[in-house]
């Protein structure tokens, strides 16, 4: 009877299954002729001027994994925000192959929520070989909303527009950085205590087999006449 008992101490304190890392499905990655993505981060105001250009390389064979990094997609599929532990966020989105040689390039509008309002946080332009921007620094315990809108090409806008009803948007708050070490610490503590329990059992029955009645499971020696 003790067997089941430590089986079921056993499975219950097992850590549950890693989760395998999916790959990267088609589309989310830019072309392999395409080794450097332009943006554009536009200042507040109409007449702070277009901003300037820059370049980044993109972020291929990126792999979001908990629980260093939660995922958060639009309502389409097509846009996802990965937030890091580093309270850093990574923005993928992807086009069906029809579509992107219809891309001039993008405009992502980004805002984070208030008490009574929102408020905006940045603005990019970025280029038709972009799928993916990376937004350093968030503020824990903030909602966040980041909408990405395809420019086609026949539009040239000065400025990024704002989001309309055919932008792609995703929200999501950064987890406060307290709460993960806590929810770290509970864990480990958890997992110590059941280690402890099971070798406490395992001492039990060991010393109730073999301590406790000596004389079960061996012939008992028989003095000759």
């Amino acid at each position: 009877m003790r067997a089941p008992l430590l089986l079921l101490l056993l499975a219950a304190c097992a850590p549950p299954p890693c989760a395998a890392a999916a790959p990267t499905p088609p589309g989310w990655e830019p072309s392999a002729d395409a080794p450097w993505c332009p943006y554009k981060v536009l200042p507040e105001g109409p007449e702070a001027g277009g901003g300037r250009l820059c370049f980044r390389s993109p972020a291929r064979g990126f792999r979001c994994q908990a629980p260093g990094c939660a995922a958060h997609a639009s309502a389409g599929r097509s846009l996802r925000a990965n937030v890091l532990r580093n309270r850093s966020v990574l923005l993928q989105w992807r086009l069906a192959p029809a579509e992107a040689h219809r891309v001039r390039a993008f405009a992502l509008n980004c805002s984070w929520r208030g008490a009574y309002t929102r408020f905006p946080c940045e603005r990019v332009l970025l280029g038709a070989s972009c799928r993916d921007y990376l937004l350093p620094d968030v503020h824990d315990g903030v909602r966040y909303r980041l909408c990405l809108q395809s420019l086609p090409l026949r539009a040239e806008p000065a400025v990024a527009p704002e989001p309309t009803a055919s932008a792609e948007c995703v929200e999501f708050a950064a987890e406060p950085a307290g709460m993960r070490e806590i929810v770290v610490a509970m864990t480990a503590v958890g997992g110590s205590i059941c280690v402890m329990l099971v070798v406490i059992c395992l001492l039990v029955a060991y010393i109730t087999e073999n301590l406790m009645h000596p004389a079960f499971g061996r012939p008992g020696l028989r003095r000759q006449p």
